[in-house]
């Protein structure tokens, strides 16, 4: 061995030095990439996150925001009428039904809200359990649930959502049973997407050394599943959630748009109120499709440049690109 193998007091001391622990700020998904992110892309990541929080915010705090109910025709005692124009009592008018349009902007942003996490808690929990069996354990349960997956991906995802609405709720139902058949409907079309994606993570972690180590000193199946598996195959999940939350506004706005929604005296959706609005844009009345429109294309640009950007920050190649183009 050389002079130049032997250790130095320098190395020695650097060797000694314990690795610095993360951050929860290096930790949390959203937050950490949005310590990575520079120029134009923060600038799309805090525009995206703003109107997210903005919707949340509306969302959570409807019953304080809205002035009326979303199936409210009158106030103190006096109807509201049919298509008013924009004025003191109904401040972005009323629509062909008599419904105040501010309120059920607002109301509709928590039937959105609500859809939305009901819709991809199940697909999570349901997409993530079937890629850990199917990817961990291969064989026959997994080439089954494999066609099975690329056969409802093959289907037009709204018109899938449209059968499974028909099946469940016979296109129309109240408050929480229609969001329990959207959110099932949305479910079916999303559950393929996260299986996909654990069962690819899967395949590659099991054949990790660390894998092997556990099975060797008899580590059981479960536990090698939830602690070593699982912690190491959802880490673009959160990329998939925001990309499938935009999806699943426009998919129950379609469902609504289409007559296969929430009836609106039960609650108030966006995609409904447009549907009634179609007449009335012909007639010069354009209040009443022009506010429920607007408030679909913010929320679904603002969760989209959260996904869009989370997914360049997450890609390797991505972040190097930028990082050079920074340099130059």
């Amino acid at each position: 061995m050389s002079t130049a193998d032997l250790p130095t007091p320098k190395t020695e001391a650097l060797a000694a030095i314990p690795p610095r622990k993360k951050r929860w700020t290096e930790k949390v998904p959203v937050i950490s990439h949005l310590r990575q992110s520079v120029g134009l892309q923060r600038g799309m990541l805090v525009v995206g996150l703003v109107i997210t929080a903005v919707f949340i915010l509306i969302a959570v705090f409807a019953p304080l925001l809205a002035p009326y109910s979303w199936a409210q025709q009158e106030a103190n005692g006096v109807s509201f009428g049919t298509q008013e124009a924009p004025n003191a009592t109904n401040l972005l008018g009323t629509t062909v039904s008599g419904f105040d349009v501010l309120s059920r902007v607002i109301w509709g942003a928590q039937t959105a809200l609500l859809v939305i996490i009901a819709a991809i808690a199940c697909s999570i929990f349901i997409g993530i359990a079937l890629g850990l069996l199917s990817g961990y354990f291969g064989g026959w349960l997994d080439r089954i649930l494999v066609v099975v997956a690329d056969a409802i991906y093959a289907f037009p995802s709204l018109l899938l959502a449209i059968v499974m609405s028909i099946v469940i709720s016979r296109g129309q139902s109240v408050l929480w049973g229609g969001i329990a058949a959207t959110a099932i409907s949305i479910t079916v079309v999303f559950v393929p997407q996260y299986f996909r994606v654990v069962r690819s993570e899967v395949l590659r972690v099991r054949q990790e050394p660390f894998i092997d180590s556990a099975r060797v000193i008899g580590v059981p199946t479960g536990r090698i599943l939830l602690r070593h598996v699982l912690r190491n195959s959802t880490r673009s999940l959160p990329v998939v959630v925001t990309l499938n939350a935009s999806e699943a506004l426009l998919t129950l706005a379609g469902l609504g748009f289409l007559g296969f929604g929430i009836e609106a005296t039960s609650a108030a959706e966006w995609g409904y109120d447009l549907n009634r609005a179609v007449g009335d844009v012909t007639s010069g009345i354009w209040w009443t499709s022009v506010f429920p429109g607007v408030a679909i294309v913010l929320v679904v640009l603002g969760v989209t440049l959260v996904g869009e950007s989370l997914n360049d920050l997450s890609d390797p190649r991505l972040r190097t690109r930028r990082r050079a183009g920074g340099a130059a």
